[in-house]
């Protein structure tokens, strides 16, 4: 009896296995489907072609200073054209990194006075990167700067100086900076001596 009863429990294991095993696979094959239309094949090679792209992009944007400014420190100066005290006469500039705030600064005295942080996220996925390439990341926040100053200030967030930016690091730019600046005009004053007779 007990034998009659385990195989009439294998015969109806085996019924409803077979009604459910359809259902089963056509779960497995949309779950494999989901899975990988999520995770698409990723070209290595990908960012940093996109990173060289984006190099040559900003190179035929912005002006011969400020790209070797880029190249040979990893930042772009822009002067500032509008005032961002209350006594309205302080000359500004801001320094622009690649994924990081932009720092406002005053020149003459090397002062930091803010941070801006903006974000020009990259909108084409599930295939780019939430992230642009650095050089596209830096273009954008120079044209925005060149552009509208005005407008890239009103919508970004303001923080004090140091929040997000090491502030010891930004005066070792400006250091740097102006290092550069001093190389740069030797190198044009020699080059005009050279031509004189």
């Amino acid at each position: 009896m007990v034998l009659a009863l385990l195989v009439s429990a294998l015969v109806a294991l085996a019924l409803v296995f077979d009604l459910i095993a359809p259902r089963l696979r056509e779960l497995w094959a949309q779950h494999r489907a989901r899975r990988q239309f999520v995770e698409p094949i990723l070209d290595p090679g990908q960012e940093r072609r996109a990173e060289q792209t984006a190099r040559e992009l900003l190179r035929s944007c912005v002006g011969e200073e400020e790209w070797s400014m880029y190249r040979e420190l990893g930042f772009i100066r822009v002067w500032g054209a509008h005032p961002t005290t209350r006594s309205g006469g302080a000359e500004h500039a801001y320094l622009i990194y690649p994924h990081r705030p932009i720092i406002a600064y005053a020149p003459q005295t090397g002062r930091l006075l803010g941070e801006y942080c903006v974000e020009f996220p990259d909108l084409t996925r599930p295939y780019g990167s939430s992230r642009l390439p650095d050089s596209d990341d830096v273009l954008a926040k120079w044209m925005a700067l060149t552009g509208d100053e005005r407008r890239l200030l009103a919508n970004a967030n303001l923080h004090l100086p140091g929040r997000q930016v090491d502030a010891s690091q930004v005066q070792r730019d400006l250091w740097r900076l102006s290092r550069w600046e001093q190389a740069r005009l030797r190198d044009v004053t020699s080059a005009l001596d050279a031509r004189r007779p």
